[in-house]
């Protein structure tokens, strides 16, 4: 039986390549030929990075769910960059923080333009195929899903495109190359539409407001450029948008809701307490759910959420008036308070309103330094922040879980806005951690985290360059202020105005200028004037907290660091010499450690750190590994240990690997006729270097050396 097989060649008619240039460098867009079945699909090559980047959407509304269901996901693969994952399976598991950080970042500024009423499970995907470091990856994927989104049939206000941002030798460079970013002084991820700034994400060196908003301006005008090859595209190829079931409450219902309960609402929420306006929305929200019983447990919900939101709007547009009646600049009641755990390495504890942050700072070895098996530019990292947030510190009876994105991402925050100020490793050699303990939450923890950490850092006695403060700006507007519409900021949002208001905007810094931004909205953008008011009042607030909270409390960091942190010294040797110090299978340093109570970490550069709880141990090593890297000086007193006897003398081990004899006639002050009548293998004995011959062998003198020691103590004893 004959079988017969055909095929045809694919030519893929729908392929489009399109280009342009991106910051200097060629951007390229290649659509049509892979992914099929997304709803929008784009490979990006920017240089030699490689972002494929697709949406796709549910066909049916998810139930039961009263919010937009849009998940964001950064995917690394570690092939991008040729390597092979470090994990026990060899393969990539779950996101690591560099892949959260990344999706949170293009999450920000692309969900405010997805319509509100919308409930169709909507997921975008970015996979890193291959990554050229002097291409941002992470710009890639949201320029790239931003097209995806735009050009396919789901509903969306964009598109928004974005840039990074950094600042070399005084100069704005826009999407530094990997050199410049290690040189910059700023550190800034925007996202912007046509009009308005959408997104900013910013580290900075202490950079003033002045300079950030002319980073911010130059980085818009090249977002437009992208902005018009984006829209290009779109006109060319884009689809139609489907059409969708809103989610929305019967407008007579919830005008009847209004007019019966608007007033006991303004009642319940006019407390700076959390737990008292909780309890008084419980018999509010019983009393609507029995006049109207056909209501699901998510109708109320929505139905809670839109009464509150309109007094604390209408509140703050009509009468500026605040829930917990402070002005509108006014910051919540603060407290300062540092030493407040006896055996860690230091703490502080940082309390705004009902928000309460206790942060523990802890000390380790170089050794100590974590590992990111990422694609981030850092193979490892000297200062670990992390934030957790409990449930009891919002009163709620759960037992706590795993971090999740928004710890991840609150702890990066608060890492960022301290990582400028920290010494270097040369002049502080340690690993640096810092845990921020969430005890209580009314808004702004990751900026009482940054608060609470600077205490921290300075009880620890880490010799900080400044204290760094955060504080958070809040927005309502009524309309577009583009276009003639009402809008207000205010200072210090608790959780209710960050719940129903339009933007957190949070900044930390120093009194010298900006070292972290994160900014989030609820809004299609934000203008200039409103960029720039915020930052003012932001940076108005962090020196009130600096000057009048945190100084008073502790003004510098301490002195000396607690008792119980290691202390740690650095010394460089030849790098010819650390094999001598580690020793063949690693017995020379082993052994050190061991004798000497302590931890040795030896980099490929000769650097050398050593630390010990107590610092006479690490003294003691330090001064091994000097006698092993060097020679031994004619005349120096060593206390060595005797290895093996001879009839001749005695060897003795002056360092690790390095021994020396003493002759039978140098064993003490008199004639000695057997070596073992004076010393025994394991002995210690103090010896005398006296002459080192062209062979590099070392002559020793125990009899010498006793006779130097007499003489010494002889003198002291005279003065």
């Amino acid at each position: 039986m004959a079988y017969e097989f055909a095929s045809r060649l694919e030519t893929f008619p729908n392929y489009r390549k399109f280009e342009t240039t991106f910051a200097g460098r060629p951007f390229v867009v290649e659509t049509g030929k892979m992914c099929g079945l997304s709803n929008g699909s784009a490979m990006i090559r920017y240089g030699e990075t490689c972002v494929l980047c697709n949406v796709t959407m549910s066909d049916k509304p998810r139930d039961g769910v009263d919010f937009f269901p849009l998940s964001v996901e950064f995917e690394e693969k570690l092939y991008a960059a040729g390597r092979i994952p470090g994990s026990f399976m060899r393969r990539e598991g779950r996101p690591g923080e560099h892949a959260i950080l990344s999706s949170r970042v293009v999450d920000r500024p692309i969900r405010p333009l997805f319509p509100k009423d919308m409930r169709n499970d909507v997921c975008v995907t970015m996979t890193v195929m291959s990554q050229d470091p002097d291409c941002s990856a992470e710009i890639s994927g949201m320029n790239g899903a931003s097209l995806a989104i735009a050009m396919s049939d789901i509903p969306w206000n964009g598109p928004i495109a974005g840039v990074f941002v950094g600042l070399v030798d005084g100069e704005i460079v826009l999407n530094p190359t990997k050199e410049q970013r290690e040189h910059s002084d700023l550190s800034l991820t925007l996202a912007a539409s046509e009009e308005k700034i959408v997104m900013i994400e910013a580290g900075a060196n202490e950079v003033d407001e002045e300079t950030m908003m002319k980073a911010i301006r130059a980085g818009h005008e090249e977002i437009k450029k992208m902005l018009a090859f984006i829209n290009s595209i779109v006109a060319e190829i884009g689809k139609p948008k489907k059409s969708f079931t809103p989610v929305e409450l019967d407008h007579a219902l919830l005008a009847d809701v209004y007019a019966n309960h608007l007033e006991d609402v303004k009642a319940a929420m006019n407390t700076d307490d959390k737990n008292v306006r909780d309890a008084a929305m419980l018999p509010i929200m019983d009393a609507i759910a029995a006049e109207h019983p056909e209501l699901t447990a998510a109708d109320l919900d929505l139905i809670s959420y839109k009464l509150q939101k309109k007094v604390v709007r209408t509140w703050l547009l009509e009468d500026g008036k605040r829930v917990d009646g402070r002005g509108i600049n006014e910051i919540r009641p603060l407290a300062a308070e540092v030493g407040l755990l006896p055996r860690v390495h230091g703490s502080g504890m940082f309390t705004r309103g009902q928000t309460q942050v206790l942060t523990i700072c802890t000390l380790g070895s170089t050794k100590d330094a974590q590992l990111m098996d990422d694609l981030s530019d850092t193979p490892y990292k000297r200062y670990i922040h992390h934030y957790n947030f409990p449930p009891y510190s919002v009163g709620e009876a759960r037992a706590p879980r795993s971090p999740g994105r928004r710890e991840i991402g609150h702890g990066n925050l608060a890492e960022r806005a301290l990582i400028p100020v920290l010494p270097d490793q040369a002049e502080f050699p340690y690993t640096i951690r810092c845990v921020s303990e969430v005890l209580s939450s009314n808004g702004s923890t990751s900026q009482a985290s940054i608060c609470g950490s600077t205490l921290a850092l300075m009880d620890a006695g880490v010799p900080i360059k400044a204290p760094v403060a955060g504080i958070s700006c809040g927005l309502i507007t009524d309309g577009d202020p583009l276009h003639g519409g009402r809008w207000m900021t205010m200072l210090d949002i608790q959780g209710v105005e960050d719940f129903h208001g339009d933007m957190d905007f949070k900044v930390g810094g120093t009194r010298r200028g900006i070292t972290a931004i994160q900014m989030d909205i609820k809004v299609d953008g934000l203008t200039y004037d409103i960029v720039e008011e915020a930052l003012e009042k932001c940076r108005k607030g962090r020196l009130y907290i600096l000057d009048e909270i945190i100084k008073p409390v502790i003004a510098e960091p301490r002195a000396e660091l607690s008792k119980y942190a290691p202390k740690m010294f650095s010394m460089m040797i030849p790098v010819d010499k650390i094999k001598d110090v580690i020793g063949k299978g690693g017995k020379v340093i082993q052994e050190m450690c061991a004798n000497f109570n302590c931890k040795i970490d030896i980099e490929e550069d000769g650097h050398v750190f050593i630390s010990a709880v107590d610092q006479d141990d690490a003294k003691r090593a330090i001064a091994t590994i000097k006698t092993i890297v060097e020679d031994p000086e004619i005349g120096a007193i060593y206390k060595g240990r005797v290895t093996r006897l001879m009839n001749f003398g005695a060897f003795v081990e002056i360092a690790p690997g390095k021994e020396g004899l003493v002759h039978i006639s140098k064993l003490d002050d008199h004639r000695v006729e057997h070596v073992e009548d004076v010393v025994a293998v394991g002995d210690p004995i103090f010896v005398m270097v006296t002459d080192i011959d062209q062979q590099g062998r070392i002559n020793l003198s125990r009899k010498d050396a006793i006779a130097a020691i007499a003489k010494k103590r002889a003198e002291a004893a005279q003065q």
